[in-house]
């Protein structure tokens, strides 16, 4: 990952919490051409210490690469926009703001009980807010027989972490103050996050 000083996110609380916020991965591999899909991917563990797991489908072209020891890279993307000259009070180049977190890991495949008990924290984890939830011990058991054997999990040990958060960090209060407006204007989800991103990144509620 590309991480100029200014950008780089090293505390762990921070990298833990944002993978819990943006569970929905891109997982790249090399098969014999580098191979990505976007999976949810959940952690357990602390800031200090923790694994990541998911599954994909057999019918996944990934899944003939699958073993132990694998490596691969998941990628977990924040909010990101792209931010315009013309919000600036001088002349200055436009750019686009965004926060990321790449974890190059270890794969470890799933036995069938690891499975259905990841399946099972995974449907809860997705479900508990849901007004009427249904969770994995719900659903009828020939559903479950018919799709377990098309999936496989797998853990992923993490061997590198990176983070990054691009806030326009160096700026001055009232370029902050005019990014932040403009991106709340444009009135979409993920620009308005990302000026909450950036509020946060400058201590400012403002």
């Amino acid at each position: 990952m590309f991480q100029p000083d200014k950008y780089k996110k090293k505390d762990r609380q921070y990298i833990f919490d944002f993978i819990k916020a943006h569970p929905f991965a891109t997982f790249v591999i090399k098969g014999k051409e580098l191979l990505a899909t976007h999976i949810p991917i959940l952690i357990k563990g602390d800031p200090h210490k923790f694994m990541l797991y998911g599954h994909i489908a057999q019918a996944n072209e990934q899944y003939p690469h699958l073993e132990d020891g694998l490596e691969g890279i998941l990628i977990f993307h924040g909010a990101q926009a792209y931010v315009s000259s013309s919000w600036y009070k001088e002349v200055n180049i436009s750019t686009w703001d965004y926060s990321a977190v790449h974890v190059n890991v270890k794969l470890k495949l799933q036995s069938r009980e690891e499975l259905v008990q990841s399946l099972k924290e995974l449907v809860w984890h997705f479900e508990k807010e849901q007004k009427d939830p249904i969770y994995y011990e719900d659903l009828p058991q020939e559903m479950i027989d018919d799709h377990l054997p098309l999936i496989t999990g797998f853990w992923c040990e993490p061997i590198k972490v990176q983070a990054i958060a691009k806030l326009h960090q160096g700026f001055e209060k009232d370029d902050i103050q005019s990014v932040t407006r403009h991106l709340e204007e444009r009135g979409d989800a993920l620009s308005s996050e990302l000026s909450k991103n950036i509020k946060k990144e400058h201590d400012t509620g403002n």
